[in-house]
């Protein structure tokens, strides 16, 4: 412990003695969406939370005040690199800060356990090793500029599908070889602040109440000494919450602590000395953000300033995974070639995931923005091909609209611009003047310059009264009641429905109005609103779209298509239903792929997708969301200017009934992990199943020799030459093989283990023609298995076969290790 912990220790005790039982209990619960309370009598301000794993929202979802939006966070893990990954960490920090927010509520660590979870965007890998060492850097940034990190969710939210409820039964040894490593690792390397407790239940109790996994598994094994915050909505039960360990009820200001908390301790419910430790918790966090007088911050000064577009245009570059490149076809030759843009994804570029993680970003650079202004003049030509919605989605492009909050006589209380015709405020996430109560109103209003001439259609999504109106006319009103949803952001991101439709010209502005009539609601213990003013312009044929395509492809020396889903495939609050890339996105790569031999098609998701033309085109790039500067790296990408440094985080099935794992909706409240060990690329090889791209696959710009291999049980020693004309990075990974000999010990050729695992990795650079070494330590960890009859960690010995890889598909070298 440091002289500076030490006084922040002391001035937390002596805070926390000055405290009445009923303070203690309200500063446990927030005092609205965002915020716990201040506490001036100890010289305390209000803490401030704020969604952040791509970008720091703050406490008011509004374009008014724009923030950074970085790549998605599984981009961030295809990168491989922990140091970048802590560069991410600090310039959210520096957001942070610039927006007040004193914690932020990321990273998501959860595992890719099955493709088809909805949230698996904003989870870092299928593996648990990448996920702790990326977390960990994640962490380490931010908080090295001074900002807490809650990371998330403990344990076993792994799919959106009744998520409020659902009881993840999991045995021990998957539960702790799996899923709670990304939370130990991070832990033990990073020091989070803070740590979020998801809505689950694991195997019979609710993680808010979960006394095992709170207090003897995070707090007694792994000493993480933070505060323990519920995800938003999550705490239920006063007594068992605090019992079990769970020190922040969120949001407020109605929560199961507050009065209710102190009145448990005066009926001998709950013991005051269980308040006080939360309470501690709470305390010693905000003595290290700085906001409890007397106890030094731990970062005094800010790290030097980050600029945001350009580290957003890195990490975008950084992560993009080029699967395929026959013949060389990328990078795209020198100028005078020419290039086909294809896709309604190059020119509306969906750039990150929806729900919680959403952020306005100042700006946004499509893949046509950034091709036009890299490519010469009469370089690009581009074509629509196919859409990959024909839904109605938020009104975005051609529309410049505010949100006007109005009380029960029309005067304007607030308003602030709205990007699209999305409105999503919760909590106190209001427009300045704007309250709940007397708000009777909110017009979403503005103008609408059309692109197209024809028939465009209006809609709306979100529950409640809608007047719908276009160029000064009443088109619908009505009420839209609560379907089948399960989650209020399946219902925000759910269905479109479509209320009218109009004649509309190419270039001809016209007004746009619609308004949601606010309900009463004094009784609900979180309030918010949520709809959206929706638009789909005039949909032409689908064939005669691919055919001016094809056409445009067979007139240009390269034609590159861009391919996405949308955010009604993958959001929070639902799981995907398959792979699919929605709308004729297949069949528009198939035509163009016919008519242009040198076809590039880019895919823009979060998660794997069916891919069935990938061995009929030259190249496939894999971008996943990739933040604001996404358009602007592609082109780096594309023209040679950056090298595709990403790798697989996630194994790439070839087809969906090849996923090993694809349930995950729970059968009566449960959601079995039947498959124990075996998820990801361990559950390939254990079924002799070959995926699309493998696990850690990934293609630069040059080439490799792999050329020797030294192990110790502690140390692989890599060295690798670049064999190519390009300078590049390479990602050597170090995967361990148990190898089944005559001599192994009885608990050894016994035990159930896969049959590859990861155990470490490097990134390595080198100009063409040199030679590098990579040293990569072999954790203790990687050799061990949770003994659930012991209950504790068991070294395996025996033999190992030590693999260099470049992925985990393509081993280059091995060597022998004997533990004995």
């Amino acid at each position: 412990m440091t002289d500076a912990d030490q006084v922040r220790n002391s001035v937390v005790e002596e805070a926390l003695g000055k405290l009445d039982l009923d303070t203690k209990a309200r500063l446990l619960a927030g005092q609205d969406m965002w915020s716990l309370p201040a506490v001036p009598e100890i010289g305390l301000q209000s803490l401030v939370m704020s969604d952040g794993p791509i970008g720091v929202r703050g406490v008011r979802w509004t374009a008014d005040d724009p923030s950074i939006a970085l790549p998605s966070p599984t981009a961030l893990a295809a990168a491989w690199d922990p140091a970048l990954a802590r560069r991410a960490g600090r310039l959210l920090a520096q957001e942070a800060r610039r927006k007040g927010v004193h914690v932020l509520l990321a990273p998501t660590v959860n595992l890719h356990r099955s493709p088809l979870g909805g949230r698996h965007f904003e989870c870092y890998s299928e593996d648990p090793y990448l996920t702790g060492v990326v977390g960990a850097g994640y962490v380490n940034g931010v908080q090295d500029g001074g900002v807490g990190t809650t990371v998330k969710h403990f344990v076993g939210n792994d799919a959106e599908t009744e998520r409020f409820t659902a009881d993840s039964v999991i045995a021990p040894r998957p539960l702790r070889e799996l899923y709670l490593a990304p939370f130990e690792a991070i832990v033990a390397n990073a020091h989070p602040w803070g740590i979020m407790t998801a809505y689950n239940q694991v195997n019979g109790t609710t993680m808010t109440e979960h006394r095992y996994l709170v207090n003897e598994v995070l707090r007694g094994e792994w000493g993480f000494d933070g505060y323990n915050v519920s995800d938003w909505m999550a705490a239920r039960s006063t007594t068992g919450d605090i019992e079990g360990g769970l020190d922040v009820a969120m949001p407020g200001p109605q929560t199961v602590y507050g009065p209710a908390l102190a009145e448990a301790v005066r009926g001998g419910e709950v013991p005051e000395s269980a308040v006080d430790e939360a309470v501690r918790n709470v305390l010693r966090l905000a003595a290290r953000v700085g906001i409890l007088e007397g106890a030094p911050a731990v970062v005094a000064e800010a790290p030097a300033p980050v600029d945001g577009q350009a580290l957003a245009r890195e990490l975008a570059a950084r992560g993009f995974v080029l699967v395929r490149n026959e013949g060389g076809a990328l990078p795209l030759a020198a100028a005078g070639r020419t290039v086909a843009l294809i896709g309604a994804a190059a020119r509306d570029a969906r750039v990150l995931g929806g729900g919680s993680a959403t952020v306005f970003p100042e700006r946004i650079v499509s893949p046509l923005d950034g091709l036009t202004a890299a490519l010469p003049d009469g370089a690009l030509t581009y074509s629509v091909g196919a859409d990959p919605s024909d839904e109605l989605a938020p009104a975005d492009k051609g529309f410049e609209l505010r949100a006007v909050c109005r009380d029960a006589s029309g005067a304007v209380l607030g308003e602030g611009s709205l990007p699209t015709g999305q409105v999503q405020w919760i909590g106190n996430d209001l427009p300045a003047g704007a309250t709940y109560e007397t708000m009777a109103s909110i017009e979403v209003t503005g103008a609408f310059l059309p692109r197209e001439s024809g028939e465009h259609a209006f809609g709306t999504r979100g529950l409640g009264a809608f007047t719908l109106a276009v160029g000064g006319r009443t088109l619908w009103e009505g009420v839209q009641e609560m379907g089948n949803e399960a989650d209020p952001f399946e219902a925000f991101f759910g269905a479109p429905s479509e209320r009218a439709r109009i004649d509309l010209t190419e270039g001809e502005p016209v007004e746009v109005s619609l308004t949601f009539h606010v309900p009463d609601m004094t009784a609900l213990p979180l309030k918010a609103i949520m709809f959206s003013l929706l638009h789909l312009g005039p949909r032409r044929d689908a064939e005669e779209l691919i055919a001016e395509a094809v056409a445009a492809a067979r007139a240009a020396d390269t034609a590159v298509v861009v391919v996405a889903t949308t955010d009604r495939v993958e959001s929070e609050g639902f799981d995907r239903k398959d792979l699919d890339l929605p709308g004729r996105q297949d069949d528009l790569v198939r035509a163009v792929a016919a008519a242009n031999p040198n076809t590039v098609v880019v895919v823009n998701a979060g998660s794997p997708v069916e891919l069935p033309w990938r061995e009929d085109v030259a190249a496939v790039l894999l971008t996943w969301f990739p933040g604001q500067e996404g358009g602007a790296a592609l082109a780096d990408v594309l023209l040679g200017h950056a090298e595709p440094g990403g790798r697989l985080p996630t194994t790439w099935p070839a087809r969906f009934a090849d996923a090993p794992v694809t349930e995950v909706v729970p059968t009566e409240g449960r959601l079995e992990y039947r498959e124990g060990l075996f998820i990801g690329y361990r559950a390939y090889e254990a079924r002799s199943i070959a995926p699309a791209f493998p696990f850690g696959h990934g293609l630069g710009y040059t080439d490799w020799a792999y050329e020797s291999l030294e192990v110790t049980a502690t140390t692989a020693r890599v060295r690798v030459t670049n064999t190519g004309t390009r300078p590049g990075r390479e990602v050597v990974q170090v995967y361990l093989a148990p190898v089944a000999t005559a001599s192994d010990s009885a608990q050894s050729a016994t035990v159930e283990r896969p049959a590859s695992w990861l155990a470490g990795f490097a990134g390595v650079e080198a100009g063409p023609g040199e030679s590098v070494e990579a040293e990569i330590a072999l954790p203790a960890r990687a050799f061990e298995i949770w003994d659930e009859e012991a209950r504790g960690w068991q070294r395996i010995g025996g033999t190992y076969e030590v693999r260099a890889s470049h992925s985990h598909g393509d081993t280059r070298l091995t060597a022998t290790l004997d533990l004995g």
